[in-house]
Parts: structure tokens; sequence; C-alpha cells
């Protein structure tokens, strides 16, 4: 008979299911999760400082009627929900049920098909960006999160496009009303459900890894679009030999994953002893000891709803969340307007300035369990990110620190591999 012993935390809470858990006991403790998390909802909006058109909140006539049908859906989708628990209770027929839940759920769909979700499935960004010549040899693709229309979604790539100075692919997820995204989020995250636009991210990212054109592939994944990538990369991990996935680097926003698979290739890697019988050479250690995909990193605000119940609550399970996290004490869930505005800040000329103050903030190294936002709120001006092996790149910059006789820490430009894509650059290692 096998025993699962789950290990309670000093103070008392217990971690997380695993992600293979039961599906129905990991959706009704996400349903609980959710609950417990409702105190930073105001954070998915807040602050309300839009900068330029391209801001989900700047206040265009575009941008004002899909808030204005967000709120409308989000109001008759809650109601529909209370509905349908007072069916139950009430003793109501279960055809009846049937029959009103499929209705509603239909006229649901026909509405956002005709305000938000067009038929495109693929966009790519509109701006003029002048890309070099070594950017044909890149992909650059996106997945949007929850709310998100055609019309946002192409604001997101072409925000992106100013960031990166490249070409953006996006792949839309389309919606269905605030409430009606967040089931599907749990849906997704709890039963391993592939939407049809997680099937069609799947089939591009693997058919452009496997395109030798392409030496470089870089998915950036936005809030439930963090779920889908995850969902795509177990796929591709079971798939792709380990130099095809070599090619991929991952950066996230906002992600509401449950679990961020990325394995590592020996157990040196991992941090534990290998075998005293092994005759592996330090060389071939060093080589096995990386990861499968070699650059992941999410970038969080603390305060943000979707990080609450999404990467804050996972990352503290060791190895459930692979990859560098950035932690910043804020809110704000829109990619454009709390993100890239916050970390990407844009010129007039619509180029990323040289610095920001999110990117010159120290840079505190801490355990995964200290990234929960009761830990966070008090620093202002730092930045948490969480332990990882250090990889080349790193060392160089200590050394290059060491070198200099600057005693100076850590910002958060010196770990940020993104950061060194923007305006059309590239990091040092190519």
């Amino acid at each position: 008979m096998i025993m699962t012993f789950l290990m309670k935390r000093k103070n008392g809470r217990k971690p997380p299911l695993p992600y293979t858990a039961s599906p129905l006991e990991l959706l009704w403790a996400d349903i609980l999760l959710v609950l417990r998390s409702l105190w930073s909802l105001p954070g998915i909006l807040l602050p309300l400082t839009p900068s330029d058109e391209l801001c989900e909140l700047y206040p265009s006539t575009e941008n004002m009627a899909n808030v204005v049908a967000h709120v409308c859906l989000a109001l008759s989708q809650v109601a529909f929900l209370l509905s349908v628990l007072g069916c139950f209770f009430l003793m109501v027929p279960a055809l009846w049920i049937s029959l009103y839940v499929a209705a509603f759920v239909w006229v649901n769909r026909v509405i956002c098909t005709l305000i938000f979700n067009n038929p495109d499935e693929v966009l790519e960004s509109k701006v003029p960006i002048e890309e070099r010549p070594e950017h044909e040899r890149e992909r650059w693709i996106f997945i949007n999160g929850v709310a998100v229309g055609q019309y946002w979604l192409q604001n997101n790539i072409d925000r992106l496009a100013y960031t990166f100075g490249r070409k953006i692919i996006g792949v839309h997820n389309p919606t269905d009303g605030i409430v009606f995204d967040v089931i599907e989020c749990l849906i997704q995250r709890n039963f391993t459900f592939a939407t049809p636009d997680t099937r069609d991210g799947y089939a591009i990212t693997k058919a452009t890894l496997l395109n030798p054109k392409y030496e470089k592939v870089v998915l950036i994944l936005h809030s439930q679009g963090g779920i889908e990538g995850s969902l795509i990369i177990d796929w591709l991990l079971d798939e792709l030999p380990e130099n095809v996935l070599r090619k991929l680097e991952v950066y996230t926003f906002g992600n509401a994953a449950n679990h961020f698979n990325n394995p590592y290739k020996s157990l040196l890697g991992s941090g534990q002893t290998p075998a005293r019988d092994s005759t592996i050479s330090d060389q071939d250690a060093l080589v096995q000891a990386e990861k499968s995909v070699l650059h992941i990193e999410h970038y969080v605000n603390a305060f943000d709803f979707v990080c609450v119940w999404g990467v804050l609550q996972f990352a503290r399970v060791p190895n459930r969340y692979m990859g560098r996290i950035f932690v910043r004490s804020g809110s704000g869930h829109q990619l454009n307007q709390h993100y890239l505005n916050t970390m990407f800040t844009l010129g007039p000329d619509r180029r990323v300035l040289d610095t920001n103050k999110f990117m010159e903030m120290r840079a505190r190294t801490v355990e995964y369990k200290k990234i929960l936002p009761t830990h966070v709120r008090h620093e202002r001006n730092e930045v948490f990110v969480t332990n990882k092996r250090p990889s080349d790149r790193d060392r160089t910059i200590l050394s290059g620190l060491e070198n200099q006789h600057e005693q100076r820490p850590l910002k958060v430009k010196d770990l940020s591999r993104l950061w060194q894509y923007r305006n059309g650059g590239s990091p040092v290692d190519g």
C-alpha cells in the first residue's frame, strides 16, 4: 500500500496539491484558492495610469467599448451562475437546467464572437520596425490572457514589436467574458484541457522549432496564456529532442499556470549528489546539468489577482515552477499598461528607454517561499528574484563587477535576459 504524506509548513499551511492529483480535488482546491484570493481582485485594474493608446484602459472609443462590454458580461455571468445554483436548490428538473445553461452559453458565445473574437486565429504585428538581418533566424510567438479580444491582442503584439524590435506572431486565445475565462482557466489547469488555441500555439511552436531556418524561438505568455504555454511545453518535452528544445526561450507575465516544467538532465543539475560509481566527466556533467529549455523567466506583480492564485501560489513548491521569477511590489494585470509600461518603458520615439525604475531596482535573491505578497509588500525599492543556478552570463557579470572593484548590488537589469532584447538587441551569448 502506497501512503502519501503532505508536509505542513511551519505556519500550518499545507503545500498545494501536486498537479497530477485527482482533477476533482484540484478543481475544488482551486475554487477555494480563488475565493481566498478575492482580496487582490482590484489588482487586476489598478493602478489606473494609462500612458498611450496601446494601453488597455486608455480612454479611447475602442477601449471603452471593450470595457463596458466586459462589465456587462461579467454581471450577467455572475447572475447566471447564481441562478443555476438557485435552480438546484429549488429542484428544477435537470432537463430544464441543461437547456437553460446551453442557451445562455450559446448566447454568450455569439455576443463574444460579434464583439471580441474575429475568425482570424493568428495575427501579426503591424507597426513599422527596423528588423536586423539576424532577426530573420528568429521567431517570436505570443499567447494572450483572459478577457482579450482581437483588438487588445493586436495592441499587445504591436507593443511587443515596439519593445523588442521584432515582428511578433499572436495566437489568439479568444475570450468568453472575464468570469467564464476564469472558469476556463480552472478547467484547463486542473484537467489539462487543451483548447483549440492551445493546439494552434503548440502546432506553430513545434513547426517553428523543427524548421532549420530558425535558430531561436521566443515564446511570450501572459495570464491564461501561461496555462496554455505550460501545456505546450509539456508536449514539447515529450516529443522533441534536446538539441531542438534548446532553441526555445520562454518569458511570462502575470502567469496563471499551476506548474511550469523544465527538467534537469542530471542529478548534478538539480543539486543532488550523483551515484558514487558515476563515470561522467566534469565537462559532460556540466553539459548534462543544463535544463531542457535554457532560458525561462517569469515577471510578476505581487498584488496582481491572477499571480496570487497562479505563479505566487505554486512557485513555492520545489521544482514546480522552473525558471527565474522576478517579483515586483506592485499591482496590475494588464500586459501593456501594468507590465510592459513598468518594466520596458517606451520613450516618445517608441523605443525602450535605456533605464527605468524597475530595471534599476536592487535584485534581492530569496527562496521561493519568500515571494508571497506578505513578504513583498514592504519592499518598494527591491525586486525579489528566486534562486537559480548561475548561468555563464551571470558569472560573467559577477566577475566583471569584481574586476572593476565595484561593490554595488546586482540590479534587475543585470539578471534579466529579456531586457537585453529591447530595441532589437540580443543577449551577449546570442
